[in-house]
This record gives C-alpha cells, structure tokens and sequence, in this order.
C-alpha cells in the first residue's frame, strides 16, 4: 500500500466513523495535536480515550472530505498534508469543520504504513 493509499483509507475511515478502521491506521505510539484539545495526546491509548469520552457526549463524524493532497516522501517516513471539510453532530448538534492537516507515516517492517502523528488546525480565513 503507498502512503496515498494509507492516508485515504485512514481518511475514509474516519469519515465513515469506522472507529476500529480509523484507529487501526496508526501505530500505538502516535501522537496527536488538536486545536480544539488544550494539550498534545501522547499515545494512540490517550486519543482513544477522548475520542470515546466524545462519543458518549454525543459525538459523531458524518462525513469528511480531503482536498490539496500532497505527500513527502523521507525514507521511511512520509508527511501528508491536506485541507479537510467535516461534518460531525455533537450534543448541539451538526458542525461543519475547515481545516487543514498534517499527517506523519512511518513505513512498518510488514510495509504497511502506519500514522504516527497527527496536526490539525483551523483553515485560515
């Protein structure tokens, strides 16, 4: 699989709520920076954690587009970037999210290549 490949998977995944899928795209030891988080998540065990605090508040991806897609192969590590629309129904209801992402992959010794960071931030403007 190439990194294009993992990273659309891991995307699809997540904007079909597909929580094992989604979270099977990382490795254990990834981390995570959230804007919409006050600090950075430092294991896959941690995000799980919020991610699943969220759902029981009511949280819920609807769906979720991936635009401007550019990879940066480094060995054995890629850099995807992308600027990402979703929707999610929280509590208050639907959401639609703006932003763009930065996503680290390490290539695993089976090949497979595994997120191993995660940056997101609100789209400028």
């Amino acid at each position: 699989m190439t990194v294009l490949a993992a990273a659309r998977a891991l995307v699809s995944a997540f904007g079909a709520h597909d929580t094992a899928a989604y979270f099977g795209s990382f490795a254990a030891d990834a981390t995570f920076v959230f804007h919409t988080h006050p600090a950075p998540l430092r294991s896959l065990a941690d995000y799980q954690h919020i991610w699943y605090g969220w759902e029981r508040e009511g949280f819920h991806v609807i769906s979720c587009e991936s635009s401007d897609q550019q990879v940066q192969m480094l060995g054995e590590v890629a850099v995807f970037t992308h600027r990402v629309h979703t929707v999610v129904r929280t509590g208050d209801g639907e959401e639609s999210l703006d932003e763009r992402e930065t996503i680290v992959f390490r290539r695993e010794p089976d090949g497979r290549w595994l997120a191993v960071h995660e940056h997101l931030s609100p789209f400028p403007g």
